[in-house]
């Protein structure tokens, strides 16, 4: 049933006008939803025409407030109070959408790779796919037709305010300490997380890490559980003919992919060949150079320890930038690890909270930058002739102290790599 027409009868304000929320504005535009206006705290000029000129009175008044996913309540007392009125882009598209069928993605670390992962497989086994929400596309951008599976990134923030998503198969990764001082504790961050199987019938997939299966039973959710098959996927893992993918940094990945393979009944030598031709994504465990028996690798999405200690307990003879803007509650914990990691280099504007951190634990220098960084450990690389070394970025932290975000931190650390490897290596 079309929705569109309920919708018309509705009243919104879209609070913030990034990449979401201009897409949810050109959604109302294409469909005739004419009793929306727009605010942003920071583009007072933007749509000037639909702005509001008392933002409380507009706060009450309407039905809906479609809220941008970067946006706290806990730093916003106004928006607060009208809590149950807020959703999202994604529930947008849940309202309008009886057509294809959705997979939504949710976790701490790996959304972006596993998203990426899903649409190769499906592209490769000749599924119609659309790929979109967190990762980069609004969802309300991508096509959504029949006969047609839509892959969505969804972060906590949106999961938070969602009221009406309701995916037909939802993988929900891992949990670790991050984004707290958003949602202010560990509960409130799970419970997020958790929204994305609320709504879900029982003819709907959940599919979890078995660490979960007790709360997910426990919160009596109406989806068929399916549990990670991390055993078959061991057993194939040999035959999959890609390092990225058989990297240690990827097995939870590629077990959700495995098992979610399983539910479409993808033959093991479909799923296989599918694998062989796939790309990893920028600034996660990208190995982007190799030369004198050293491999350079950028990690530079990795804004948590969690998220480091995956490419940390995969590799030998490591010497690793570490630093940056801490996740609240967040610990570096080495013990270990450290036998695979030859010094540690910490930069960025909070070096006594890192330095705290593996003082004892490891050999470090404090090199402040990326580049006093790299010339520091190609010196320190001819000190000692290791076989195979690994020269790597996974600075367990955010990057927003010295980089615009985590893509130029890796873009600058790969820039320099290359230019100072002519000269050292």
């Amino acid at each position: 049933m079309d929705q569109i027409p309920k919708l018309r009868e509705l009243s919104f304000l879209v609070y913030g006008m990034g990449l979401s929320g201009s897409s949810v504005v050109k959604f109302f535009k294409k469909n005739k939803i004419k009793d929306f206006k727009v605010w942003d705290d920071n583009q007072k000029n933007k749509l000037r025409n639909y702005r509001p000129k008392n933002l409380y009175e507009t706060l009450k008044r309407v039905d809906y407030i479609i809220l941008s996913p970067g946006i706290s309540l806990l730093k916003n007392k106004n928006l607060k109070k009208f809590k149950k009125k807020i959703i999202t882009d994604i529930d947008l598209f849940y309202l309008n959408n009886n057509k294809s069928k959705s997979i939504v993605v949710t976790g701490s670390n790996g959304k972006s790779t596993t998203c990426k992962l899903l649409a190769h497989l499906l592209h490769k086994n000749k599924f119609k796919f659309s790929l979109g929400g967190n990762i980069g596309t609004p969802i309300l951008n991508v096509k959504n037709t029949k006969n047609r599976f839509v892959v969505i990134e969804a972060s906590s923030f949106q999961l938070s305010h969602s009221k009406f998503i309701r995916p037909d198969y939802a993988l929900f990764l891992n949990l670790t300490n991050d984004h707290l001082e958003w949602h202010g504790s560990m509960k409130n961050y799970l419970n997020s997380k958790l929204k994305v199987f609320n709504l879900q019938k029982k003819n709907q997939f959940a599919i979890i890490n078995k660490k979960y299966e007790k709360k997910f039973i426990k919160k009596n959710f109406s989806a068929k559980l399916v549990t990670l098959k991390i055993k078959g996927f061991r057993k194939i893992k040999s035959k999959i003919k890609n390092d990225y993918l058989t990297s240690k940094i990827n097995e939870e990945n590629m077990s959700f992919i495995y098992t979610f393979s399983k539910l479409l009944r993808i033959k093991e030598k479909s799923f296989l060949r599918s694998m062989k031709s796939f790309k990893g994504l920028s600034h996660r465990f990208e190995i982007f150079l190799k030369k004198n028996n050293i491999t350079f690798i950028n990690d530079s999405k990795a804004t948590s320890f969690k998220a480091t200690q995956s490419a940390l307990s995969g590799l030998k003879n490591i010497y690793w930038i570490l630093g940056g803007l801490p996740k609240k509650g967040d610990k570096i914990k080495v013990s270990n690890l450290k036998k695979n990691i030859i010094k540690c280099y910490l930069i960025g504007n909070n070096l006594n909270f890192f330095k705290n951190q593996v003082k004892g634990k490891l050999v470090f220098s404090i090199t402040k930058n990326l580049k006093n960084s790299i010339i520091q450990i190609l010196k320190d690389s001819k000190l000692k002739k290791y076989i195979n070394r690994t020269i790597l970025l996974s600075p367990a932290a955010a990057s927003f102290d010295q980089f615009e975000n985590f893509e130029q931190r890796g873009d600058q650390f790969k820039m320099l790599c290359k230019k100072y490897a002519r000269k050292f290596v």
